[in-house]
C-alpha cells in the first residue's frame, strides 16, 4: 500500500516571482502543507496573494496610481521633456492650473547666450519655419521646438558621426523635428527636403562660414528673412585677433546682400563667439531673373 503523499510533496508550483511582480507572485497553488487535498484553502490563500501580486507588490504597482491633482496640470504636446538633464519649473497661474517651465542654459546653447547678451529679436517664433544648421546633438533644438510649437517646423542639418544619433533619438520625441543627416556645405544634397524658411540659425564650426550661410540662404531663405549666426573666430584664423576677424567676417556677409541689424559678443558664455543677427535681400541678379 503506497502511502499518502505530504503536502511539500505535492504542493509545487510556488509560482517564481515572475508576473506578479515582488512578493505577489508566490501566491500561485500553493495550498499550504496539506497538498492538494486542501484546495479551496490553498485557492484562497494563493489567490489572495495572488491579487495582491496583481497590484505589483514591490515592483511597479504603486506607479500606476496617476499624479495626485492631476486635473489641475497642463499637459502640453512635445514639450516640456528633460533633452539633457536641465532643470524644470512648475509655475501655478491664478486659475489654479500648472505650467512647466524648462531652463534654457546659456552656457551650452549659443542661441540662450545670443539672447542673454543682448540680440532684440531671433525672429523664432510660434507657427516659424526654421533652418539650423549646425545642431550637434540637439540641446538647443529642443528649446527652439519649443518656441515655434506645433504649428511651426524646424530642418535640422548636421553631419558629424557622433552627434547625428542623439540628435535621431531627440527627434523622434519632437514631431516638429525634422533631422537632415547631410553636410551643411552641400546644400543641393537636401535641396529636395527643406522649403523655404523664415529663420537661419547657423552654428558650424568651418573657415568659410559666410559662404556656406549665404549658399544655403540662397536656396532656402524667403526675401526679407532673417538669420543669427555664430561666428567661430578661431575656426577661421586663430593667428588673428577675434576684432579683426569678425569685421572681416561681416564684410562678407555684407557682400552677399545680408543687411545686418545687430551684433552682439557672447562672452561670459563663450570666448571668442561673437553673433550677428541680419536680414537677407535677394540678390538684384535672382530679382531680375524672377
Amino acid at each position: 500500500m503506497v502511502a499518502p503523499t505530504r503536502g511539500r510533496g505535492g504542493g509545487g508550483f510556488r509560482g517564481g516571482r515572475g508576473d506578479g511582480g515582488g512578493r505577489g507572485g508566490r501566491g500561485g497553488f500553493s495550498g499550504g502543507r496539506r497538498g492538494f487535498g486542501s484546495g479551496e484553502s490553498g485557492m484562497k490563500r494563493g489567490g489572495e496573494r495572488w491579487g495582491r501580486g496583481d497590484r505589483g507588490g514591490r515592483g511597479g504597482g504603486r506607479g500606476c496610481g496617476g499624479m495626485k491633482g492631476g486635473s489641475k496640470v497642463v499637459v502640453e504636446p512635445h514639450r516640456h521633456e528633460a533633452v539633457y538633464n536641465e532643470k524644470r519649473i512648475s509655475v501655478q497661474n491664478e486659475d489654479g492650473t500648472k505650467v512647466e517651465y524648462r531652463v534654457w542654459n546659456p552656457f551650452r546653447s549659443k542661441l540662450a547666450a545670443a539672447i542673454l547678451g543682448g540680440v532684440d529679436d531671433i525672429w523664432i517664433k510660434p507657427g516659424a519655419r526654421v533652418l539650423y544648421l549646425g545642431a550637434a546633438s540637439g540641446k538647443t533644438i529642443s528649446h527652439v521646438s519649443d518656441l515655434i510649437g506645433p504649428d511651426g517646423v524646424v530642418d535640422v542639418v548636421e553631419f558629424s558621426h557622433r552627434s547625428r544619433r542623439d540628435l535621431l533619438n531627440m527627434a523622434k520625441k519632437l514631431t516638429n523635428v525634422i533631422p537632415i543627416i547631410e553636410d551643411a556645405r552641400h546644400p543641393t544634397k537636401y535641396r529636395m527636403l527643406v522649403g523655404m524658411v523664415d529663420v537661419i540659425f547657423f552654428d558650424v564650426a568651418q573657415p568659410d562660414q559666410a559662404r556656406i550661410l549665404a549658399l544655403n540662404a540662397s536656396y532656402f531663405l524667403k526675401a526679407g528673412g532673417n538669420f543669427v549666426i555664430s561666428i567661430k573666430a578661431n575656426c577661421i584664423d586663430s593667428t588673428v585677433p577675434v576684432d579683426i576677424v569678425f569685421a572681416q567676417e561681416v564684410k562678407k556677409l555684407q557682400v552677399e546682400q545680408f543687411k545686418l541689424v545687430e551684433q552682439v559678443t557672447l562672452e561670459p558664455f563663450e570666448r571668442n563667439h561673437p553673433c550677428v543677427a541680419s536680414t537677407y535681400c535677394v540678390p538684384k541678379k535672382q530679382k531680375a531673373a524672377a
